[in-house]
């Protein structure tokens, strides 16, 4: 799998990053998932020029001429409730776009051996047929790498697409392999940045905190 961390060059999108982990900004809930949706704006961008074009005739107010324009059906899939803020700024740019949409929770379980094991359980999907087509799944936090793979195999029921893009604004290092472990080899990850590791509670460090909660508040 290719991996591509977006914060290996300056652009703005490194400003956006400042923003959304510095705590004096972060209050700003509305400013947080600005910032979120422009980090979609740029990684939309740089995943449009993956997709595959093919030319077109138009006509102008003063000539006809040709024009290329992407040819491929390209679904976005994000985890209910942190994924909407940069899922809207993917779908501000890939306006063609179909969508689906996933939940995803943490519990603790018990195997055979009486030890707690972390699983990811998935109780909601909504998505279009996924065969033959370009899937998308942006998520602004990659740590375990759990929640995005069992989103994945969610994601499968409906069909096994022709590309696969991981999009990512905070990986672990952890998450990242993972992915690497568990998705198709010729699938591409996507990460505005990714940090030194994750501490003992699962949280990317030094990250940014909880995304869903600094987007829409707490939750009990």
């Amino acid at each position: 799998m290719q991996v591509i961390n977006l914060s290996e060059q300056n652009s703005v999108l490194l400003h956006f990053l400042r923003e959304l982990r510095d705590v004096n900004v972060q209050g700003d809930s509305m400013r947080f998932r600005t910032n979120i949706a422009r980090i979609g704006h740029v990684m939309a961008y740089e995943v449009s020029k993956r997709l595959h074009y093919s030319p077109i005739q138009i006509t102008t107010p003063l000539a006809p001429m040709q024009v290329n324009q992407v040819d491929e059906s390209v679904v976005l899939a994000t985890v209910l409730r942190a994924g909407l803020p940069l899922h809207q700024g993917f779908l501000d740019v890939l306006d063609h776009a179909e969508c689906a949409f996933l939940s995803a929770y943490r519990t603790m379980e018990r195997d055979e051996h009486g030890e707690e094991q972390l699983k990811i359980v998935s109780e909601y999907m909504a998505s279009p047929d996924l065969t033959g087509k370009t899937l998308l799944i942006v998520d602004p936090m990659l740590a375990s790498g759990m929640s995005l793979d069992a989103a994945y195999q969610s994601l499968l029921r409906n069909g096994t697409p022709k590309h696969l893009h991981v999009c990512c604004v905070i990986a672990a290092p952890e998450g990242v392999a993972y992915l690497q472990e568990h998705l198709p080899q010729d699938a591409t990850l996507w990460c505005a940045a990714i940090d030194h590791n994750l501490n003992e509670h699962k949280y990317i460090v030094p990250g940014l905190g909880d995304a869903g909660d600094l987007c829409f508040g707490d939750k009990l």
